[in-house]
């Protein structure tokens, strides 16, 4: 049987890490609007894996592919400043990975 410690805890999980997306989410679009490549960036995840910008959290990998085939070596400021608004986050072991995985 389930203990309610771990019930609670596994509902925990799951708010924070919906707090933590949203907080990805967020940095990606702000810095993806910033920089002016907001709209062809979600066009291409579109076309390419059929999945919006907040599908990214799960998912860095597409967005690394996508920088790095669109922008060549000027995709690396873009992943400068999204690496500088997670930073100090980064203690969180989900957006740890996703900083680990974008920066490949």
């Amino acid at each position: 049987m389930l203990k309610v410690s771990h019930f609670v805890e596994s509902l925990e999980h799951q708010g924070y890490d919906k707090i933590r997306k949203a907080l990805v989410w967020s940095i990606l679009e702000k810095t993806l609007i910033d920089a002016g490549i907001y709209h062809k960036v979600a066009e291409e995840l579109k076309k390419r894996h059929r999945c919006q910008l907040d599908d990214c959290y799960e998912h860095p990998e597409y967005l690394n592919a996508i920088l790095k085939d669109l922008y060549s070596n000027s995709y690396k400021h873009v992943i400068k400043s999204i690496n500088k608004h997670l930073e100090e986050f980064s203690y969180q072991e989900s957006i740890s990975r996703f900083v680990k995985v974008i920066n490949q």
